[in-house]
């Protein structure tokens, strides 16, 4: 038998796992199909890459040489698929737009306005909770754009040479039921909301380091946090069992209502990514346009928080020729 890299896929899936029957269930095989793999792989590297026994599997010293060089081997061949299928595809025309987003206040509106702008053109969406999904897909050909954001000065990762431009900075608001003691004020102190539990959706956002830092700032440890996805947390919000961080141009349901936190001690930075080296790179600039005026026009549904950013500047928009950031 050949080694292929699908073998080198087995033996990495087994010690990241710790068991063949979880690394198993990880690829979708059965168990004892995946056993007689491995046998079969032995045999051809000559020696048993894995001690067995009831706490798992541990690799040998064989199939620890055999894992350093499945480390190279593996990325390195999948970077190599990635720039081949880029290159194949470098002097077609971007014939459709296929976006992907996390929790994203503007891609409808996004949407409808490039669907408008180009009727001509096919428009695809794609959800994740994970900034790092979404850039290795637009890197790997599978998504043109990414529509994300990053928490204060944070940047995503530069492992997949993106680029990464700003759409608009916001300042982070609170969901508070209407019945809640500061319901009837304009901003809330974080540190009034010491004594609350708090819930949010899974994936990158505020409630990682920067909601930490932040309560720490604020002379408090944040108490019990529910994990839900956003329905649910809208629901314990509703029910009164926690507070929620939101985006500022969030539209609470009937019931809530969104509050600034005084100080805008949390920022939201809503950003636009593409690889500079696909066929998106070439609209891209044309894309940020249109996701600037896309954010533009929600703000059309927050009179009070436009006028806030009137006399904020730093916030809000961000003019489509400034610039941005490369990660490579």
């Amino acid at each position: 038998m050949n080694l292929e890299l699908r073998h080198l896929r087995v033996v990495c899936a087994i010690a990241e796992t710790g068991s063949v029957t979880k690394a198993a269930s990880a690829l979708g095989l059965a168990q004892p199909a995946l056993t007689a793999q491995l046998q079969r792989i032995e045999r051809t590297l000559g020696g048993p890459l894995f001690e067995r026994d009831r706490r798992g599997a541990r690799p040998t010293a064989l199939g620890e040489l055999v894992l350093d060089r499945a480390r190279v081997l593996l990325p390195a061949m999948k970077g190599l698929q990635d720039e081949a299928a880029r290159l194949a595809g470098a002097g077609d025309p971007l014939s459709r737009y296929r976006f992907g987003g996390v929790n994203s206040p503007i891609l409808g509106r996004l949407v409808h306005r490039l669907a408008a702008e180009r009727p001509d053109m096919g428009i695809t969406t794609y959800a994740s909770w994970w900034v790092d999904e979404l850039a290795q897909l637009v890197a790997g050909g599978r998504l043109d754009f990414a529509l994300t954001g990053a928490c204060g000065d944070a940047s995503p990762s530069a492992a997949f040479g993106l680029t990464w431009r700003e759409v608009a900075v916001d300042p982070v608001f609170v969901l508070l039921p209407q019945h809640h003691p500061l319901a009837d004020r304009d901003e809330v102190r974080l540190a009034d909301l010491r004594r609350e539990q708090w819930v949010a959706a899974p994936g990158d956002g505020c409630f990682g380091d920067c909601f930490a830092a932040a309560c720490a700032r604020a002379g408090f440890t944040p108490r019990k946090v529910y994990e839900t996805d956003v329905r649910g947390c809208v629901d314990l919000v509703d029910a009164g069992e926690g507070v929620a961080l939101c985006q500022a141009t969030f539209r609470p349901p009937a019931g809530l209502v969104t509050r600034r936190l005084a100080g805008a001690p949390l920022r939201w930075r809503l950003l636009l990514g593409w690889h500079p080296d696909a066929p998106a790179a070439r609209v891209a600039e044309a894309v940020l346009e249109t996701a600037v005026a896309a954010y533009t026009d929600a703000l059309a549904n927050h009179p009070d928080y436009l006028a806030w950013l009137l006399r904020h500047p730093d916030f809000g928009a961000q003019p489509a020729a400034a610039g941005g950031v490369r990660t490579a």
